[in-house]
């Protein structure tokens, strides 16, 4: 049974793009149940300026409030060297950087050019390298770009290159949205792995048209290991009109249950997490798991009368 490496985003890429704010404690209350839930890897929360993600304002008091388990890697987003300073001052585990593969989207999203997004995060490298936290860097618009249209494979190793020269630790290779399809994801992973054997490579994929799961199966033949993903599906782009959201941490993991994988996650508890977040964030969640359970969470069968009438019908 090959063991897989799923890593939950949902307090950070879900939390950010919500309205209503999630108090604190609430915040600590969910990271602690996602702790006990068998992750990998948890992104906690983003380091930014307040005024940017004030969604997120409350970053330094929600890292020192979580209890830690052991095996868990939690890592944080960060911006620029002030928003690793605030972070190694709580003792994260890991930083993860992030820049568009497209120039048009990094213009968009982070308001800078690709070069100028470098020379920011070449610094936090310089930082963050002092110390023992590791460095991920998620490439966003890896697989398409919503205003550029496809993104070059080409273009893609060129940046994973820059940066692993860097020497970070790990690349996430990002649909951030939802443009890849499963040959091109196939494609893509078996490039950059064999480019960079030495790297730790994540998938991170959205749901914008439904795709999720067939690239994830599309990544594992390729020999990916390792998945963001979101409870209850929620976060998204606001360059991806109509986008869902993430690939949905319950439904991932039931999938890839049934194929047989070793996830490390349990289930049901991931489930009773997700169960929270409509209270947490005043809405319903992608999620169709949470909504018609797993695949053999079994019902009563009708009254005979009823059976007839549809049959009838």
């Amino acid at each position: 049974m090959k063991r897989l490496y799923i890593q939950e985003v949902a307090t950070r890429d879900g939390f950010q793009n919500e309205k209503q704010f999630v108090d604190t404690d609430a915040k600590i209350a969910l990271v602690n149940a996602l702790s006990a839930c068998g992750f990998a890897k948890i992104e906690v929360t983003s380091f930014t300026s307040p005024k940017a993600i004030p969604a997120l304002r409350d970053a330094e008091a929600v890292m020192h409030g979580i209890a830690r388990h052991e095996g868990v890697v939690y890592t944080v987003l960060v911006p620029n060297v002030r928003g690793a300073e605030r972070a190694l001052s709580c003792g994260v585990d890991e930083v993860n950087l992030v820049m568009s593969v497209s120039e048009t989207h990094n213009h968009a999203n982070l308001r800078m050019s690709r070069e100028q997004s470098f020379a920011q995060l070449r610094e936090v490298i310089s930082v963050v390298k002092a110390t023992p936290v590791a460095i991920n860097v998620s490439l966003s618009t890896s697989m398409g770009c919503p205003m550029e249209g496809d993104v070059a494979v080409d273009e893609v190793l060129r940046w994973t290159e820059r940066f692993a020269g860097l020497g970070v630790h790990g690349v996430t290779l990002c649909d951030t949205t939802g443009m890849a399809f499963p040959s091109q994801v196939k494609t893509l992973c078996e490039r950059v792995r064999e480019a960079f054997p030495a790297l730790e490579l994540t998938l991170h994929f959205h749901n914008t048209r439904g795709m999720a799961l067939a690239n994830t199966l599309a990544a594992l033949s390729a020999g990916i290991d390792r998945f963001d993903a979101s409870l209850g599906g929620i976060g998204g782009c606001p360059y991806a009109p109509g986008a869902t959201g993430n690939v949905c941490t319950e439904e991932l993991v039931h999938m890839l249950e049934l194929d047989g994988y070793d996830t490390g996650v349990n289930l049901t508890s991931v489930l009773d997490a997700a169960a929270l977040l409509p209270g947490l964030i005043g809405h319903d969640v992608p999620s169709q798991i949470l909504k018609a359970g797993r695949r053999l969470d079994l019902h009563d069968a009708p009254p005979a009368q009823h059976a007839f009438a549809k049959e009838g019908a």
